[in-house]
């Protein structure tokens, strides 16, 4: 069994979105209440987050983009940039603690102080674009994170599983001509955003690096293991990733207010373990996951639970 690490920060509860938004500080509270209460917060390592450098943020996104969301960072209120995503006077410290959270764990697994650990930051990340914050993001953490295990540490091959309920748009933008990063999504289609066909498979020399496989309302834990047996791992025999990172949202989950699938707890334990497998044959068991969506809080907080106790265990 390999040791885990937790990423955790009381500011991540300072990014606010108002009254009723979904995308709330009690998801943490209700994630961290639940693993206290189970025993597992006690078997993980935890691991502190910095502020990442927008040395790392711009690999990503660009630098217009990052300085304008420092000068328009409000100090009352709020501050809209997309419909569903705006910015409290705690929103910026957040995102750059969400991102550096994910950098810290990175440290850690290449130290070998952890094999591998789940990052319980918001706001979260997969929908942010280059210069565009969506769909609750400002950041995108996982993106940032795999670029920087290639810079920072000369990893060769980073295979990203995304399997938020929603499509990781921005991810794949980040890296859809870039064959140095194998991009697998599984979600609910046609839902939120609207990308993730298919036929998106990447582009010049990232063309196949790109797995999209869109799933249809109601499917549940057998046919997510059936698509990870019969896509993914066969994807990951042949690329062999030195490094696997989970956009792990988990609003699949069969009491999730924003999607219609049917997941349950036990379920996201299998597919941890899945990709588990695939680090210990290829990555030295390294994986970093990020937290996404999941808005029951009842569910995420058993989800969380169910998959670090998994990562525990692999």
């Amino acid at each position: 069994m390999g040791k885990t690490g937790l990423v955790y920060d009381l500011r991540y509860l300072d990014h606010d979105m108002g009254m009723g938004h979904p995308e709330s500080p009690n998801r943490l509270r209700a994630i961290m209440q639940h693993l206290e209460q189970s025993g597992t917060l006690q078997r993980v390592s935890r691991i502190e987050p910095r502020k990442a450098e927008d040395e790392w943020v711009t690999q990503i996104h660009q630098p217009e983009y990052v300085a304008a969301l420092t000068k328009h960072a409000p100090t009352y209120g709020r501050v809209s940039l997309d419909p569903d995503t705006s910015m409290s006077p705690g929103s910026l410290t957040a995102a750059y603690l969400a991102a550096g959270g994910a950098l810290a764990a990175v440290d850690a697994i290449m130290n070998q102080k952890v094999d591998h650990a789940f990052c319980a930051v918001r706001p979260p990340g997969h929908h942010a674009d280059a210069g565009r914050a969506m769909g609750f993001c400002l950041f995108n953490n996982v993106a940032i994170a795999a670029r920087y295990a290639q810079k920072r540490y000369g990893l060769q091959r980073i295979l990203i599983v995304d399997w938020d309920v929603h499509h990781g748009n921005g991810t794949q933008h980040s890296f859809e001509d870039d064959p140095s990063v194998l991009f697998f999504s599984t979600h609910q289609f046609p839902h939120y955003p609207g990308t993730g066909r298919g036929t998106e498979r990447g582009t010049g020399a990232g063309e196949g690096f790109t797995i999209n496989v869109p799933m249809k309302a109601g499917g549940g834990d057998e046919d997510y293991q059936a698509v990870f047996h019969k896509t993914l791992v066969p994807a990951a025999d042949t690329y062999k990733p030195d490094f696997v990172m989970i956009s792990a949202g988990f609003d699949a989950h069969k009491d999730d207010p924003l999607a219609s699938m049917e997941l349950t707890d036990a379920g996201y334990a299998e597919l941890t373990a899945i990709v588990a497998g695939i680090a210990k044959r290829y990555a030295h068991a390294r994986i970093l996951s990020t937290l996404e969506g999941g808005y029951n809080l009842t569910a995420l907080a058993a989800s969380v639970d169910s998959h670090l106790t998994a990562l525990l265990n692999a």
